[in-house]
C-alpha cells in the first residue's frame, strides 16, 4: 500500500479542527443541494440501469465509503429484494480472478475515485460483463472514467482528512439511486433531512458536554442493528482515526455471540437505535447491556435515550427508518471531533493518514 502525502494546508489557519468543523456544518446545505440539483440525474441513471435488469449487486469500497456501501446493501436487499455482496477486491487485483459478472450491477463507492485497486477492480468487472456504476465526489476521477455510469454526490471539496460531508452525501445519493432503481422518487421521504440535520448540528454544546465523559476512555464499543449498523461502523472509524481511541463496532446480534464478555461498567458502549425494526431487534441487546451495568450512550429516539446512562435524542418522528442513518451519524461525527479536541489533538490531520489512500 502506498499513501500520498497530506494536502498542503498553508494559509488555512492553525486552529485545531477548524476544517473538519466547517465541513460538518456544510451538511444541511449539501443535502439540500443533492435533493434539488442531484436527484434528477440520479433518477436518470437509476432508470437506465433498471432497464438492464441486474440479477445481483456487488458493492466495492474502502474505509468510510465501505460503510456507505454497507448502507446501500441494506437498502437494496430490503427495499428491492436484490441479493447483494461486498466485493473482495484482492481476488481481482492480487489473485487475478475473473468471475462471470454478466447481468451483475457493480457499484463502486469512493470519495476521490482515485484509489488504484478500486479503479482496477471496476475495470475488470466491466470487462467481465458487469454493469458498472461509480458513486464519487469527483466526476473527473479515474474511477468515473472506467465506469459505465457515474453519480456525482455533489459534496464539494473536502479537505479535512476525516470524511464527514462526503459520507452523508454518499448515503443520500445511494438512497435516491436505490429508490430510483425501484421506480420510486425518494425525494419526498428525504425532504425534511436538510432542516433536521441543521437542528442536530446546532446542538454542538450538548455533544461537547458529553465528550468530557469519554475524554479518557481507553476503549469504546459501538453497536446497532439493521440500517443503524453502518452508522456504528462509521462512528467507530471516526473515533479511531481522530482521537485514536480503539473503537470496536459490532452488530447487536454479533455482540451477543462472544464480545459481550468484554463489556463492563468502565468501557463506554454507544448504541445506535433506529426508530423502527432495527431498533426493535436491538432491544434484547440493550437489556443485556443494562444488566451488565454498561456505561451506555444511546443515539436514537428520546424514549431510548431516557432509559440509558447518557445519549443524544434524534428527531425521528415521521422520518423513514431507511433514511435515519443520515441523521444518526451527525452527533457521532461531532462526538469524535469534541473528544479529539478534549484530548489535545487535531482532528483535521490525524497522524499517518492522507486524504487519498492508494491501495493496490
Amino acid at each position: 500500500m502506498s499513501v500520498t502525502p497530506p494536502a498542503d494546508r498553508s494559509g488555512q489557519g492553525d486552529e485545531p479542527g477548524r476544517i473538519m468543523s466547517g465541513e460538518m456544518a456544510e451538511q444541511p446545505a449539501m443535502l439540500r443541494r443533492i435533493l434539488e440539483q442531484g436527484a434528477p440525474r440520479i433518477r436518470e441513471v437509476a432508470a437506465e440501469i433498471a432497464a438492464r435488469k441486474p440479477r445481483f449487486v456487488l458493492l466495492t469500497a474502502r474505509g468510510t465509503s465501505d460503510n456507505a456501501a454497507l448502507y446501500a446493501k441494506y437498502l437494496l436487499e430490503i427495499r428491492l429484494g436484490l441479493p447483494c455482496g461486498l466485493a473482495s477486491m484482492s481476488t481481482t487485483t492480487a489473485y487475478g480472478a475473473r468471475p462471470d459478472l454478466t447481468d451483475v450491477l457493480v457499484i463502486t463507492v469512493s470519495q476521490s475515485g482515485g484509489s488504484p485497486d478500486l479503479v482496477a477492480s471496476t475495470r475488470a468487472a466491466r470487462e467481465a460483463g458487469a454493469v458498472t456504476l461509480a458513486v464519487t465526489n469527483n466526476p473527473d476521477s479515474a474511477l468515473a472514467a472506467v465506469s459505465e455510469f457515474h453519480v456525482d454526490i455533489l459534496a464539494g471539496p473536502e479537505k479535512a482528512l476525516p470524511a464527514t460531508k462526503t459520507y452523508t452525501a454518499s448515503l443520500l445519493s445511494l438512497y435516491l439511486f436505490v429508490e430510483g432503481l425501484g421506480g420510486r422518487d425518494g425525494t419526498a421521504a428525504a425532504a425534511a433531512l436538510p432542516d433536521l440535520a441543521g437542528a442536530v448540528l446546532g446542538r454542538r454544546a450538548e455533544v461537547k458536554a458529553l465528550a468530557s465523559r469519554y475524554r479518557f476512555a481507553e476503549r469504546m464499543v459501538i453497536t446497532s442493528r439493521g440500517y443503524g449498523y453502518p452508522t456504528a461502523k462509521e462512528a467507530a472509524l471516526k473515533l479511531m482515526e481522530t482521537s485514536y481511541i480503539p473503537a470496536l463496532s459490532y452488530s447487536g446480534a454479533d455482540l451477543l455471540h462472544g464480545p459481550l464478555a468484554m463489556v463492563d461498567n468502565i468501557s463506554p458502549v454507544i448504541a445506535v437505535v433506529t426508530d423502527g425494526r432495527g431498533g426493535e431487534a436491538l432491544q434484547p441487546v440493550l437489556d443485556r447491556l443494562r444488566g451488565r451495568g454498561a456505561d451506555l450512550f444511546v443515539v436514537g429516539p428520546k424514549a431510548q435515550v431516557e432509559a440509558a446512562s447518557a445519549g443524544f435524542s434524534l428527531p425521528t418522528a415521521d422520518v423513514p427508518e431507511e433514511v435515519q442513518p443520515i441523521l444518526e451519524i451527525l452527533p457521532l461525527q461531532m462526538l469524535a471531533y469534541e473528544v479529539t479536541i478534549a484530548r489535545g489533538q487535531d482532528p483535521d490531520a490525524p497522524r499517518a493518514l492522507a486524504k487519498v489512500t492508494e491501495t493496490r
